[in-house]
Parts: C-alpha cells; structure tokens; sequence
C-alpha cells in the first residue's frame, strides 16, 4: 500500500467513524465557523478544567476532508493543556500552507500526517483547517469567560 493510499484510508477511517462528534455540555465555549467557499460548516464546543482542554464537542456537515480533520484535532487536543492544542494549530497551519512541501511531525501531529497531501490542493486546504480554527477561537473565547 502506497503512503497515499494509507493517508486516504485514515481520512476516510476519521470521516465514517468521527471521533468526539455530538455537542455535549458543560463546555465554556460554542463557535460556529463556516467555509463560504464549499459550505462546510461546524459547531465547536470547548470545555476546559484549568488550562486542560477536557472535551472537544462537534457536529459538523461537509466533506470528508472537513470533517476527518475535526475529529483528528479532537483526538489531538483533549487531555493537553490548551497551549499544546494551539501550538499543534500553528503546525497544522504551517502544513496546510506548506503546498506539500514541508515533511509533518508524526510524532506530534499524529493521524493529522494524513492531510500533508492536502496541501497541495489549495481549494481544500480551507476544508482541513475548519475545526482547527474553530478550536482556536473557542479556545480563545473559553480563555476570555475564566479571566
């Protein structure tokens, strides 16, 4: 099995079978974030106890990419202070903007190896980044309720 055909495998595993999918309370923060140029779309929801991000809540419509990423970044970030999940943020953006040039960390992005081909598809790049951002801002959002 060919690198790609195995990344494809955990994006699709991720999109049949969402990880943390269905909001759930309590969570000190809800976005909402839409990708105006294909319609995806989710609901994010961030709980934290301290600096821990606790849970990860979504419910999400949209394409396989969009979707898997989510649930990818949920496994990634719950457990973890939230500076860790926003720091896999900034190395997830770096990817998604890296045109398929730059070699991820599995070590720390984990399944999120998977989305390194996606970079090379600029009009998807917004669709892998969409629960991420959202995270961002909840996590931003949650920090300005607890100050």
């Amino acid at each position: 099995m060919k690198v790609e055909e195995l990344y494809q495998e955990i994006i699709l595993d991720h999109y049949r079978a969402k990880h943390h999918s269905g909001l759930r309370d309590p969570y000190e923060a809800e976005v909402h974030h839409v990708n105006p140029s294909c319609g995806d779309e989710v609901t994010l929801r961030v709980h934290l106890d301290g600096d821990t991000v606790s849970d990860v809540s979504y419910e999400g419509v949209g394409c396989s990419i969009s979707q898997a990423s989510t649930s990818v970044m949920s496994d990634l970030v719950i457990g973890h202070s939230y500076q860790h999940g926003l720091g896999l943020h900034q190395e997830f953006l770096t990817l998604m903007q890296s045109k398929g040039e730059i070699e991820p960390d599995e070590d720390r992005l984990e399944d999120g190896i998977a989305f390194a081909g996606v970079a090379k598809f600029p009009a998807r790049v917004k669709c892998a980044l969409l629960g991420w951002s959202a995270f961002k801002d909840a996590v931003i959002q949650a920090q300005g309720s607890t100050n």
